[in-house]
Parts: C-alpha cells; sequence; structure tokens
C-alpha cells in the first residue's frame, strides 16, 4: 500500500518510519531541496514521545543531542537581582520523563533512521491531488505524476496538503495573544548548560545555547493588543516589528537585536492554534502541526507530533490498511490529547508573557519555589493543578506490535 507523506521534519519521518515497519511503502516528499537546517529552536519531548523515541531504537543517540540545560537565570527588566532556577526541578512539575532537544537535530535523528527503508524526494511539492474510488492521483511541482493509495500532510502549521484539501488556512487558525521568533547568533556568552531569560510586562526574552554547539539561540515571544497582518514569509517586515517589539529593553536586547542584520536562520510567526472538527477527508489526513497544532512554543507540539504520527500508523496497521476505519480510529484515539493540548496551550501563552508587573513577578517566584522544592512535592503539588501541567504524563500508548503487516 503506497502513501505519500507531505513534509520531511519530524511528523513526516516517524510515521514513515512506523509504517515501514508495518508493510506500507511510504514515501516522503519535502519542499527544501534537503533536510530542513535552519537554526531550529529547542523542543520539548516528554514521556510519551520519549516512550516512542525508545520503541524506536533511537533513545541513546537522541540522549547524546540533549541541550544540556541545567540552569536558568532569570531577569527582570528593572530589577537588578538576578534567580537562579534548577532546570530539573522545574521540569518535573511537567514530567517524569523529558529531554530538550535542538529541533534540528531531532528531524536530523528521524531523517537517519529511516532514509535506508524509505523513499525520500526533496526539492520538490505537491501540486494538486485527485482523488477516485482506488486512490489518488498526484501532480508535483517538479517531478512527473504519481499514483498513491493515500496522502498525509505532515507540512506543518502552514499546510500545503491542508489547503489543497480543507481550504484557506484562515478557516481553522485562531491566534491566541502572542507571536514567537528565533534567531541563531553567535554564542558570545559561552552559554553551555545555562540559559538566560528577561521577562517584562508584554515580551519575553531567552538568550540559550546547547552542549555541542557552537552557536546560540535567542528567542522572543511578545503581544500585542491585536493580531498582525504580517505574512509569515515577509521576513523583512518580520524583523521590523520584532525590532519595534523589543525597543527601550536592556540588558543584552540591543546586542541582539542588532544581530539581526547577521543571522543565518531566522523564524517568526504567530502563536496560533489550529482547531479542526475532523484532520480527515477520504483518502487524505492530517498528522502534526498540520492537523492540531497546540501552538508554537506553548503546547507540546513536538511531543503531541510524535505521537500523533505513531498513533496513525497503528490504527492503520490495525484496521487492514482501510484508511476509513483507520482514520477514524486516529481521530478517536487521539482526539482528547488533542483538545487537553489546547487548552494548556492558552493557559501557557497566557501566563509565559506576563501582561502586569504583579503577574510577572508571582511568575518568577513559582519557578524559584519549584526549583527549591523536593522533587516528590513538586510532583505532588502539580497533580493537584486543575491546568493538567503534567499533561504529557497523563497520555497512555498503545501497543501496536501485534498488529499483523499490511501486504506491500
Amino acid at each position: 500500500m503506497r502513501i505519500l507523506i507531505s513534509g520531511a521534519s519530524v511528523a513526516g519521518p516517524v510515521l514513515a518510519y512506523w509504517l515501514a515497519r508495518y508493510g506500507f511503502q511510504p514515501t516522503v516528499v519535502e519542499r527544501s531541496p534537503t533536510l530542513r537546517k535552519t537554526g531550529g529552536h529547542a523542543v520539548d519531548l516528554f514521556r510519551p514521545a520519549m516512550e516512542i523515541v525508545e520503541r524506536m531504537g533511537l533513545l541513546s543517540k537522541l540522549e547524546a543531542k540533549k541541550t544540556g540545560t541545567d540552569r536558568l537565570t532569570l531577569l527582570r527588566e528593572g530589577v537588578d537581582r538576578p534567580i537562579e532556577v534548577d532546570v530539573a526541578r522545574l521540569v518535573t512539575a511537567v514530567s517524569d520523563r523529558h529531554v530538550e532537544i535542538m529541533r534540528d537535530d531531532l528531524a536530523e535523528l528521524f531523517h537517519d533512521a529511516t532514509r535506508d527503508s524509505v523513499e525520500y524526494v526533496f526539492g520538490d511539492s505537491i501540486a494538486a491531488l485527485a482523488e477516485d474510488a482506488g486512490g489518488i492521483d498526484v501532480t508535483f511541482e517538479r517531478g512527473a505524476p504519481r499514483r498513491f493509495d493515500l496522502v498525509i500532510g505532515a507540512d506543518g502549521l502552514h499546510s500545503n496538503v491542508r489547503r489543497l484539501v480543507f481550504g484557506d488556512e484562515r478557516r481553522f487558525a485562531h491566534w491566541i495573544g502572542a507571536y514567537l521568533a528565533v534567531m541563531t547568533l553567535p554564542n558570545y556568552l559561552g552559554l553551555k548548560d545555562r540559559s538566560i531569560t528577561l521577562g517584562d510586562v508584554g515580551r519575553l526574552v531567552v538568550f540559550y545555547s546547547g552542549q555541542h554547539m557552537d552557536d546560540a539561540r535567542a528567542l522572543f515571544m511578545f503581544r500585542t493588543p491585536r493580531e498582525l497582518d504580517i505574512h509569515y514569509r515577509d521576513v523583512a517586515r518580520q524583523k521590523g516589528v520584532l525590532r519595534e517589539a523589543f525597543a527601550g529593553l536592556g540588558w543584552e536586547v540591543p546586542r541582539l537585536l542588532e544581530e539581526l542584520d547577521r543571522t543565518p536562520a531566522f523564524y517568526f510567526d504567530s502563536i496560533t492554534q489550529l482547531r479542526m472538527d475532523t484532520w480527515s477527508r477520504g483518502r487524505v489526513t492530517l498528522a502534526g502541526d498540520a492537523g492540531y497544532s497546540p501552538g508554537p512554543a506553548v503546547g507540546g507540539s513536538t511531543s503531541l507530533a510524535i505521537v500523533g504520527a505513531y498513533v496513525l500508523a497503528g490504527e492503520l496497521a490495525a484496521a487492514g490498511g482501510d484508511h476509513v476505519r483507520g482514520f477514524q480510529a486516529y481521530e478517536r484515539e487521539l482526539g482528547d490529547y488533542v483538545r487537553r493540548s489546547r487548552t494548556f496551550a492558552l493557559h501557557t501563552a497566557k501566563n509565559l508573557v506576563s501582561s502586569s508587573r504583579f503577574q510577572l513577578w508571582a511568575l518568577v517566584q513559582a519557578a524559584r519555589l519549584i526549583s527549591l522544592a523536593p522533587p516528590r512535592m513538586t510532583r505532588a503539588l502539580s497533580k493537584l493543578s486543575s491546568k493538567g501541567v503534567r499533561l504529557h504524563d497523563s497520555i497512555a500508548l498503545k501497543d501496536y506490535g501485534h498488529q499483523a503487516r499490511v501486504a506491500a
């Protein structure tokens, strides 16, 4: 059974791995001419995603690439005294099993694990889809047309497959109040095991690196009173908006903004949540951010994407390749996780970028107290939270290993 996957970042290769393992014939098409190495930012993998990585036999390679950040220095604009936080204890409040890794490193890990068993087509993209009772005829922007049994969009928040099948992104995208930017720059502060965060009302800056990295990343988050009219590919305007939003902020921020003219990699987007009643139509479905992004940097979208890819492959195998039954089971199995991730993201976006001086003070003090408290107490208190801070650890994975292999 031939399945075309659009997108070679995280969800796409994970999905391809499990589909191939169950006897399907996956092909991954990626618009970029090579595996994307765009600088990227640090992402978090929580318990269920870690379990999937372990089942893929990649745990040791994953841990070898972790950022290794174990100290967090919290600064507040206008306050001289920094607060030091133990990252391990802070993470314990959220998950008992966690790794922070650069997104590019994670994508490379998954690609390397699948490149010998999966067909990859780089430098091309889907231009049109024509479905009939027996399959889907796919027209590519560059390559010759091909026919597949199923097509899966794993091509991110601004999914091309979703646009072709479900229509304009604006029908499903819900802005949740803030913007995110990440840039690559020299590690001139010599950070390796520590990140530095500067908080102000309505804006946040994080400067960090990793134990195996020569460069560093600067992450910016900021609120605006209303959604901006700015295209996600208009880099010049994005940089202008960022400079304006962080003008007048102290510490290293003026130097960071100067690096915008020299950065080799820059990412900017709204913190937007996708809300779709269904991710499937006919022989097409969506995976990861393309179908159910809870919002970049606030909802654990990378872990959700890995789990979603694993569940989709498993349910298709359990259905014997019957896409109708498989897609329905996939959405049913993942639906609660997606809905809870949306709620978690809304709460995180509201609190991470503080709207008042008091909220900023309270956030910093809470991080400090968690860092000082015994891990057992931290876990106990977090389980009492009505906001579901341990959302990811509460997800139980099915074991699809007993499923019969699907005929190729």
